[in-house]
């Protein structure tokens, strides 16, 4: 039995309860938090600790899953509990996972630890459709579109601005840029030509509006390079319409084979009605990944690029080549 551990428990942390009660291998051990234990009630019933009792139960926990968001939590939370644990996070700002990486990397191997970051479905599941698909066919480009959908990330960024009580982000592909992918065109696109993005904000009583859209606008590597839209609206109305957290997308390249007369498209998509719940999932396969590859022996910062298939399932190498090959 794999023991795990959550730290923190919003939407992410729920998302990674629910799918570790999927997983007969795996046993919840506790729910870590910044809040006051007391307060909180988890769904599972497991015990609830302060984040501050995490290093007492380092011999109890084999991973410790940290759902924290990407903007401030997860550079500081990671590499400070890989010197603990071997961990897990979903880190999804692309321009900085080189660093992130660099960062855990050197923390987990002076533990001897794994700390397995990135994971989720961009980055995560979209990056493994693009690394087989740019072996499979070398001459060639790719294209990555989500939503449209809620973005887990780009909220939390949102709320974390001075006056922003409550916010969603909704990613949008633009649909001609699609189609012009998908009909083997190759067309040359910018990151302002493939997605806009449309923002609800719930602002505190008396908040300057121009200087919350102008702050969201301008956020470097989440808005600045996008049509954003910005749209002020009642906590009610944020409740009614926008309570869900659906999301999805497709990764495709288009590439030529032979002497370039033959054109291929590789398409992988998703459809989630919970980009939490789905994140989650992905989260706990990779956890069993982790305890895996640590009790191999291996140490330090890894992605889901480095774990080999067989490490995320449950299943044997025996069962896997008889119904999954």
């Amino acid at each position: 039995m794999i023991k795990v551990g959550i730290l923190g428990y919003g939407n992410l942390g729920r998302g990674v309860e629910s799918a570790l009660a999927q997983n007969a291998d795996m046993e919840l051990v506790g729910v870590f938090t910044r809040r006051d234990p007391a307060s909180l009630k988890v769904a599972s019933g497991a015990p609830v600790y302060h984040t501050d009792d995490a290093e007492k139960m380092k011999e109890q926990i084999d991973v410790m899953i940290i759902c924290g968001g990407s903007a401030t939590d997860l550079p500081k939370m990671t590499p400070k509990y890989a010197e603990m644990f071997n961990v897990v996070d979903s880190f999804d700002t692309h321009a900085h996972i080189p660093e992130h990486f660099a960062a855990v990397d050197a923390a987990a191997k002076k533990a001897g630890k794994i700390g397995l970051i990135s994971c989720g479905w961009d980055p995560g599941m979209f990056s493994l459709n693009r690394v087989y698909a740019n072996a499979i066919l070398p001459e060639g480009k790719d294209y990555t579109f989500w939503g449209r959908g809620v973005s887990q990330g780009h909220s939390d960024a949102i709320r974390r601005i001075e006056g922003v009580k409550d916010a969603r982000q909704y990613t949008c592909p633009v649909e001609s840029a699609v189609e012009a992918v998908r009909a083997g065109e190759n067309p040359e696109l910018t990151t302002r030509d493939k997605h806009t993005r449309e923002c609800f904000v719930v602002a505190e009583e008396g908040a300057d509006l121009a200087r919350i859209e102008n702050e969201i606008k301008t956020m470097p590597n989440y808005f600045d390079e996008y049509e954003t839209t910005v749209h002020f609206i009642s906590e009610e109305e944020l409740q009614r319409d926008h309570a869900g957290l659906p999301h999805g997308g497709f990764v495709i390249r288009a590439g030529k084979t032979g002497d370039g007369s033959r054109k291929h498209i590789i398409e992988y998509s998703l459809k989630l009605d919970s980009n939490p719940e789905f994140t989650g999932s992905v989260l706990v396969a990779c956890a069993r990944a982790a305890y895996r590859m640590n009790k191999e022996g291996q140490t330090g910062g890894k992605t889901m690029l480095d774990i080999a298939p067989a490490y995320l399932c449950a299943q044997s190498g025996e069962e896997l080549r008889a119904h999954l090959l």
